[in-house]
């Protein structure tokens, strides 16, 4: 039994001053981690990479301009309306724009709603209400959170999916957090969070105060320093901030909305 012991033993050192001189030999810069990391898996780190590239030239689901303006129809409707052929192809797009956002929004809303009245919507908002009453039920929360989770990601990546087709390009460094992310937040404040009509609506409201509240910025500080010349310092810092008064008018509205209607424009109603 000893000379097994020590037969084992002898193996082990063996095979540590092996590694030990395979180590030593081998150059820093032909480590073998090293190797693994950066010569090994090339292809799956381009792929991790190529997710912060920015994309150009993606297909639209609606025709482009330039094919539009050589259509009969198109130029027969424009020498009606006596508007320049490349405008009212321009008309076209936008329209064919807006008739597919609108469709797809009725079509979430819809599942939306349908889901909410449905003996799944009911479980969800019991688990909502409390979470501890619905786990003594025999819900499991952790799963129904999981639940809740893909399908708000989902609805947000078919908007992200629209939001690429019209610019036609997905540019990742572009998509600040202050818009994409609070921006939604006080759209859900402010309509409704327990309502989805509220929250449509809400959307709606935010997102113009949003594109409006820059020129009216301008305007705004235009007539205030209306008296001051031309090369006052004053002015001059006053204009070239006016563009963020958009960020106090959406600060502004969320507090309106908080103090005077916590629940929404459209409170959830009562089931």
């Amino acid at each position: 039994m000893a000379s097994w012991w020590r037969f084992r033993r002898r193996c082990r050192l063996g095979s540590r001053k092996n590694r030990a001189r395979v180590a030593i030999r081998l150059p820093r810069h032909r480590n073998p981690r090293h190797l693994r990391d950066h010569h090994l898996f090339p292809k799956k780190r381009r792929l991790v990479n190529a997710g912060c590239q920015k994309c150009n030239g993606l297909p639209r689901p609606v025709p482009y301009e330039i094919d539009l303006q050589g259509a009969i129809w198109i130029q027969t409707w424009a020498e009606r309306l006596g508007i320049p052929v490349i405008e009212a192809s321009s008309i076209v797009v936008k329209l064919s724009y807006a008739a597919l956002f609108l469709s797809v929004l009725l079509v979430v809303f819809w599942l939306s709603e349908t889901a909410l009245k449905s003996p799944w919507g009911r479980m969800m908002r019991a688990i909502r209400d409390n979470e501890v009453a619905a786990s003594a039920m025999g819900k499991d929360i952790t799963w129904r959170h999981l639940q809740v989770f893909v399908l708000g990601s989902a609805v947000v990546g078919i908007a992200g999916a629209m939001l690429t087709t019209l610019d036609g390009q997905f540019t990742p460094a572009s998509y600040q957090p202050l818009r994409f992310t609070f921006l939604i937040w006080v759209m859900v404040i402010v309509g409704g969070s327990g309502n989805n009509l509220g929250a449509v609506i809400g959307g709606f409201i935010i997102w113009f105060f949003w594109i409006e509240a820059e020129p009216i910025g301008l305007a705004l500080m235009d007539l205030i320093t209306a008296g001051m010349g031309n090369d006052s310092a004053l002015r001059h810092h006053l204009m070239e901030n006016a563009a963020h008064m958009r960020l106090m008018t959406m600060g502004l509205v969320l507090l309106l909305a908080l103090r005077f209607a916590p629940q929404g424009l459209i409170p959830e109603g009562k089931r």
